[in-house]
């Protein structure tokens, strides 16, 4: 049976509902086999992502479940993209997820070209109306786009995955979960590519191939 990878989730230590500890005993519940808890970031806490180092070390040694330090830039100006996740990952954040341009948030424009142009930059997540030219660099510079359950962020999944099977992204399919509800099962993560347009193929990438990929490049996994 294939096992979820999810690495785009947040805990209370932003705006999630839930400790590092409850987050992982959920996910472990619903068959995953690894999170990345990307709590938000700007200049204003970033030096706080090692707060939870303990706790996902604790849940790392007594659980069956690989979690993740991570963190995610949002709603930061354009110019302080790169600065945030090269300081996010000095602190010990194996996965940097910047907050992309959806469509439901008042995103700064530029925010999806800073994050695909940065070498600190793991995920583009919910990138919205992403262009042409941005999916391009993101695919140079081995940035992932997401692909996202999230309510609002979903909007422009199809424009997503489209954009990606154009140009030879690898996509990811994550929740960014707030709360209990939004953790979701292997098999909605699969109905969720497909009704971004995937193919069979593109979204068993989409949902087991390329978090692997990701998580073995850092040494995970």
């Amino acid at each position: 049976m294939n096992k979820r990878i999810d690495l785009h989730m947040h805990s209370l230590f932003s705006d999630g509902e839930l400790l590092p500890s409850e987050l992982a005993r959920r996910a472990l519940k619903l068959n995953h086999e690894a999170i990345a808890i990307t709590d938000h970031v700007d200049w204003s806490n970033v030096e706080a992502i090692p707060t939870i180092q303990d706790a996902i070390d604790d849940i790392n040694a007594n659980w069956d479940i690989t979690v993740v330090l991570g963190a995610e830039v949002t709603h930061a100006p354009v110019e302080s993209i790169d600065g945030i996740a090269e300081r996010a990952k000095e602190l010990g954040a194996e996965i940097v997820v910047v907050h992309g341009e959806t469509l439901n948030e008042p995103v700064t424009p530029g925010t999806n070209r800073a994050a695909v142009e940065s070498k600190h930059v793991d995920i583009l997540g919910h990138p919205g109306l992403i262009t042409k030219k941005e999916a391009e660099i993101a695919l140079k510079n081995d940035i992932y786009l997401e692909i996202s359950a999230r309510k609002g962020h979903c909007l422009g999944n199809g424009h997503v995955a489209n954009i990606a099977c154009e140009v030879g992204n690898k996509l990811l399919v994550d929740t960014d979960t707030h709360a209990p509800d939004d953790i979701i099962t292997f098999e909605k993560s699969y109905e969720i590519a497909l009704g971004a347009g995937l193919n069979h193929d593109d979204a068993m990438k989409a949902i087991v191939d390329n978090p692997r990929r990701l998580l073995k490049s850092k040494g995970i996994l």
